[in-house]
């Protein structure tokens, strides 16, 4: 493993132009152009491209095209959960979905960070990554965006276009800009 992806891992500032990174980015790149370009009705086709790409996926779980990723080796797919229509992770950072999540369309789990007071770092293009938990029986309505580091608690429920910018704890409802808890559920 080369220095800025073993760097990534550990969520130390790294450089994403890295020619590791690069080959790992087009790979993955390749096998959604693939996964994205399935006929309605290749269910089979679907699941196994997906076992190929992701690092985990459950049983009984599926991705609905348009998908995109990074990498797609840190994605965790719990069983019988759900990612809806133009779903973005980027995995920069490991990204873990539970058992039983389902995930609204154009939904983005954004792991990936660039410097905000080092001006010249990020004109570098250094960046850093925090990981992203998603518990249980989780739903999130659509346009939802989760930001780098949140952990979102089991059988907790996410808002349409809500952006989550912190953890939110299980069995709440949250929704807004940025999600705050609406009520215990």
């Amino acid at each position: 493993m080369g220095e800025h992806k073993d760097r990534m891992l550990r969520g130390e500032l790294y450089r994403d132009n890295d020619p590791e990174l690069i080959a790992e980015r087009r790979h993955c790149q390749e096998l959604l152009d693939t996964f994205n370009a399935t006929a309605a009705g290749e269910d089979r086709r679907r699941y196994t491209l997906l076992t190929e790409l992701l690092g985990s996926i459950g049983e009984g779980s599926w991705i609905m095209p348009r998908f995109q990723c990074d990498y797609g080796h840190l994605i965790r797919l719990g069983s019988n959960s759900f990612l809806n229509y133009d779903a973005i992770i980027l995995d920069c950072a490991p990204v873990t979905i539970g058992d039983d999540v389902s995930i609204g369309p154009r939904a983005q789990l954004l792991t990936a960070l660039h410097p905000m007071e080092d001006h010249e770092l990020r004109r570098q293009r250094w960046e850093t990554a925090a990981p992203i938990t998603i518990g249980d029986n989780v739903w999130m309505g659509g346009g939802v965006i989760v930001c780098p580091g949140v952990t979102i608690g089991a059988n907790t429920v996410v808002g349409a276009g809500s952006v989550v910018t912190r953890d939110l704890p299980e069995k709440v409802f949250a929704a807004g800009n940025p999600a705050r808890v609406i009520r215990a559920l």
